[in-house]
């Protein structure tokens, strides 16, 4: 995870706020959800929302969030689980939508098996944010003109592609930051590799539903 300083910045450029409602696609060890949760407070809403194509994973995440929801103070957790492109489902429409470390994922075929490409996906994050909600991406950047080519074995995604993709579902780019960028980073490496492991050259997007 990312210092407090950088943390708190991820934040603020997520415009995630008091009272708002945000889901956090595919929430790993549930960290960013305590986050949200901590930030929108009790007139707020975050659902931790577990993509029906991995929660059969050894390490059962959807079990796991369905714990923290349980913990004290979370009463505006929300643990929901289906297949990516039928979020609207078991969520709410949202202010904020935050995909972190996953978004190339959607080129693999574990996430494609129960049909969620990424056309399809951002289309259903269109459809579930609201007017001026946000879409704000998180991922490992692969290299110039690699395109979604390294998704499978780097589990990297260029990211021009990614702002292409999301463009074409009707979202507008509102801002993007270099605060994670690693120059030293070759983008030939898979991401998992313990030389680069933590360290990898980010990029962060923040897509507007117009």
């Amino acid at each position: 995870m990312y210092d407090q300083s950088t943390l708190s910045e991820l934040i603020r450029f997520a415009c995630v706020d008091a009272g708002a409602i945000v889901i956090d696609v595919y929430p790993g060890d549930g960290d960013w959800t305590r986050r949200f949760s901590d930030i929108v407070g009790p007139e707020g809403q975050v659902y931790s929302f577990v993509p029906a194509e991995v929660a059969h994973f050894k390490n059962d995440p959807l079990g796991s969030m369905r714990k923290l929801a349980r913990e004290p103070g979370r009463e505006n957790v929300e643990a929901a689980s289906a297949d990516l492109v039928a979020m609207r489902e078991v969520t709410q429409p949202a202010d904020v939508l935050w995909l972190h470390l996953f978004y190339h994922d959607l080129h693999t075929d574990l996430i494609q098996a129960k049909g969620a490409t990424a056309t399809d996906f951002n289309r259903a994050v269109y459809d579930r944010l609201k007017p001026g909600g946000s879409y704000v991406i998180i991922d490992h950047a692969a290299a110039v003109g690699a395109g979604t080519n390294d998704a499978r074995s780097l589990h990297r995604i260029e990211p021009a592609s990614v702002r292409k993709e999301v463009e074409a579902a009707g979202f507008v780019l509102a801002a993007e930051s270099s605060m994670l960028t690693n120059k030293d980073d070759s983008h030939s490496i898979k991401v998992f590799d313990s030389s680069i492991k933590g360290d990898t050259d980010r990029f962060i997007y923040r897509f507007v539903k117009p």
